[in-house]
């Protein structure tokens, strides 16, 4: 029998039996669909945290906490490590110290809600910094423009507001020059930011940054600070950068071993070093829960090939009873098997395509093409391999018995 013959008996075969066909291969296909959607979330993922952290630049540092204070109003530790302070920040910035540092930002960071003309607004973030923030951050301002280093020496109640804040307090109008309640405390806003965008469940866009004394005096508190944000002389000095930092905070906390550190330098490469790190082991996560459910749907397509061979069984005996040799029989269920893989697969591959398209979760998918090419040849794999075991059974029948089979 040439394969074209053996093809046209496998789709008739299938076609005999519908119902049980197509939902045979939904289960592959549903298989197929979260390989390619959950890998292309972890994708996206991945993309999106790169994509805010390259935002800040390359020649930026973060100076967090090692002991994990923020900037609460007590700032004392029960181990005795000092948090992060405004005076630190100064001791950063005095170039002597500290030549390959151009600017420092700290900043203290809460939650507000903002009302504007009786429309309210709970705000992601309300930063608490330095003008030099908007620089070593990447933050662009749209409209109006940037606070000064005068209105953080006297402490006035000025803001600027991330895009998403401006949107959902005053729509299309203009809010600069506007003032805004945030936390019970009036703020006259002098700048939007441009939209920076970005997926997740944090959104970049809604905040609202103001002169640090102001929002340590109306929300925070004078103690410590969440972390410090350090903008190197240029992208090749963040080494050295680190090194004087370190030095300097050693010398601010009383720390004489570097292996004791209660404060951490990151740059925005072991940043992205580490999310990779993570995105990795997500990523083979997603996979592993998605290659379940192809497991799955090669499970059905043995079950219901089993089933196929029982009934017929007879049809199996007079073929092989008027010479059909035991490769036509192995052929042809094999060919059915994985038929039910090539199309449900198929599918599957549309299905992933489109999926990918829907935001999930905050999170827009990036897919991955090896994935599509992968998902779909092990499906086609699955069906061989699955197929295998009914279709050896079948081409194994002796005539006689499956003859008398009822």
């Amino acid at each position: 029998m040439n394969p074209l013959e053996t093809l046209r008996f496998a789709v008739g075969g299938l076609a005999a039996n519908k119902v049980r066909s197509a939902l045979t291969m939904l289960g592959v296909l549903i298989g197929v669909a979260a390989v390619i959607i959950l890998l292309a979330v972890g994708n996206g993922s991945s993309q999106s945290v790169k994509d805010s952290i390259e935002k800040l630049g390359t020649n930026s540092l973060t100076i967090t906490s090692g002991t994990g204070f923020g900037g609460g109003r007590g700032g004392s530790s029960s181990t005795g490590t000092k948090p992060l302070t405004v005076d630190d920040a100064r001791a950063i910035a005095d170039t002597t110290a500290v030549p390959h540092v151009k600017s420092v930002a700290p900043e203290v960071t809460t939650s507000q809600t903002a009302v504007y003309d009786g429309t309210s607004h709970t705000v992601g973030q309300v930063v608490g910094t330095y003008p030099a923030y908007f620089e070593a951050s990447n933050s662009k301002v749209e409209k109006g423009d940037y606070f000064s280093a005068d209105d953080v020496l006297n402490t006035r109640k000025v803001a600027v507001i991330g895009s998403t804040t401006a949107t959902d307090l005053f729509g299309t109008a203009n809010p600069v020059g506007k003032k805004v309640v945030i936390g019970g405390t009036p703020f006259t806003v002098v700048g939007v930011l441009a939209t920076k965008g970005g997926t997740g469940f944090q959104d970049p866009d809604d905040t609202v940054i103001a002169p640090l004394p102001t929002v340590q005096n109306a929300f925070t508190g004078f103690g410590s600070v969440n972390q410090i944000l350090v903008e190197a002389t240029s992208s090749g000095a963040t080494t050295q950068a680190q090194s004087e930092i370190t030095t300097v905070l050693m010398s601010q906390h009383g720390l004489k071993d570097p292996n004791s550190l209660d404060f951490s330098v990151s740059s925005q490469q072991s940043l992205l070093d580490t999310q990779s790190d993570t995105n990795k082991t997500f990523t083979v996560l997603l996979g592993a829960v998605a290659a379940i459910s192809l497991l799955v749907g090669g499970i059905g397509i043995t079950n219901i090939m089993l089933v196929t061979v029982t009934e017929r069984t007879r049809e199996i005996g007079i073929r092989k009873a008027i010479g059909a040799p035991r490769g036509v029989i192995l052929g042809q269920f094999l060919a059915e098997s994985t038929l039910l893989s090539l199309i449900g697969g198929g599918l599957g591959v549309v299905g992933g395509l489109i999926g990918s398209h829907f935001t999930i979760v905050g999170i827009k998918p990036v897919i991955i093409p090896e994935s599509v090419w992968g998902a779909f040849a092990i499906a086609v794999a699955i069906g061989l391999f699955f197929g295998g075991y009914p279709a050896n059974r079948a081409a194994g029948l002796r005539p006689i018995e499956a003859l008398r089979h009822e």
